[in-house]
């Protein structure tokens, strides 16, 4: 949260990396820390509004000890926009490697060989862990599609099967313009793709919560649609 990162259903506490063990008592309720090793390269500051210095570990070094303490899709969801803010993932497998520390290290190893910083949104991360869950790996995020009233940019598209499959949070309908222009112009376009072939799959923030029932409406939606590959889940 201090790098600016998302974050989805972390729990509430804090976590705080240190090098030496503390007293319970000398830390709040909420807050639980971590005795790892700290070498000050893995160390950044950060300054809030008021001018204040906040020393935290870096982006590269943070998405590594989440990983190590959280299930995958919810320490995805940071990584991605980690790197969506620069992050390397060079130097993310490159501290893994030198790190002493064994214990999670499979956990941020199985974390890294899934982050994908064109994910844009929680939502998208999260229904693009799910798509692999169901073995449909045909699906590219973030492509480009030319239509006649303007570019539409699918969350997911299988070009080979002309099918897209859209995550609709509220952010992409808010944050930008009236919601009215947003929405009217966001249908014309998909109007205009459906009109040359398109198929449009929408996923919704409490299909994400119901993965066996959004299995089976995914896998009906694309048997009407071949082309596309997908295996049956769960494997």
């Amino acid at each position: 949260m201090l790098h600016g990162c998302d974050v989805w259903d972390a729990g509430p506490l804090v976590h705080v990396t240190t090098q030496y063990s503390n007293s319970r008592t000398s830390a709040g309720k909420d807050v639980r820390t971590h005795r790892l090793p700290l070498p000050d390269n893995d160390l950044a500051s950060l300054w809030t509004p008021d001018g204040r210095e906040i020393q935290t570990t870096t982006i590269e070094r943070t998405v590594l000890d989440c990983a190590r303490i959280l299930p995958v899709d919810k320490a995805a969801v940071i990584g991605d926009h980690a790197l969506r803010k620069g992050a390397s993932m060079d130097t993310m497998w490159q501290l893994l490697a030198e790190s002493p520390v064994k214990r999670g290290s499979r956990r941020a190893s199985d974390l890294l060989n899934v982050l994908d910083g064109r994910s844009e949104s929680a939502g998208e991360t999260r229904t693009r862990l799910l798509l692999s869950l169901f073995g449909v790996n045909t699906f590219t995020p973030q492509v480009e599609i030319q239509t006649a009233e303007g570019l539409f940019r699918a969350d997911f598209a299988d070009t080979a099967a002309r099918v897209i499959i859209e995550f609709d949070g509220t952010a992409k309908y808010v944050d930008y313009k009236p919601t009215e222009a947003v929405l009217i112009a966001e249908r014309l376009r998909e109007t205009s793709l459906m009109e040359t072939g398109w198929r449009v799959f929408r996923v919704r923030w409490k299909h994400l919560d119901r993965p066996t029932e959004l299995h089976r409406r995914l896998m009906a939606f694309l048997g009407r649609h071949p082309g596309t590959q997908k295996r049956p889940w769960p494997a």
